[in-house]
């Protein structure tokens, strides 16, 4: 059975730490470990600081809107901002030798790397929305 947490928040910095602290007690409810919850967590942060910082551009005017589901198999998360996209094949690989000391990218590469699956997408009425999910073990 899915259960689901829809949380909305303003565009400011705060907001990461309060979403985080609500993604760390959604995984916790469900008894899934400290590993999901640290996966989970330190990829809602990621997520989330992009929305309001790179997409909503620190507009408190516009929202970030985090959704959180079990869905019996995975934790599924969907982070979306109402920004003007962009596109992640033209960020950097901050693993490339050529990009080491370049500061973005990294939130991308710390998402794929607690997550199972990530991706974006342009979301319905503007901005992106990142999609991602860890499978329980």
């Amino acid at each position: 059975m899915s259960e689901t947490l829809e949380i909305t928040l303003p565009s400011k910095i705060g907001s990461v730490e309060e979403v985080a602290t609500a993604a760390e007690e959604f995984v916790a409810s469900r008894g899934l470990g400290d590993e999901m919850a640290y996966a989970v967590d330190m990829a809602v942060r990621e997520a989330v600081a992009n929305a309001v910082k790179h997409g909503n551009k620190l507009d408190d005017s516009k929202n970030v809107e985090v959704t959180l589901a079990d869905t019996g198999d995975a934790i599924k998360v969907t982070v979306r901002d109402h920004g003007a996209g962009f596109d992640v094949e033209g960020v950097p690989d901050p693993t490339d030798p050529e990009h080491l000391l370049c500061t973005n990218g990294r939130g991308i590469l710390f998402m794929r790397s607690f997550m199972d699956e990530v991706e974006w997408a342009n979301a319905p009425g503007g901005g992106l929305m990142v999609k991602m999910s860890k499978v329980k073990k």
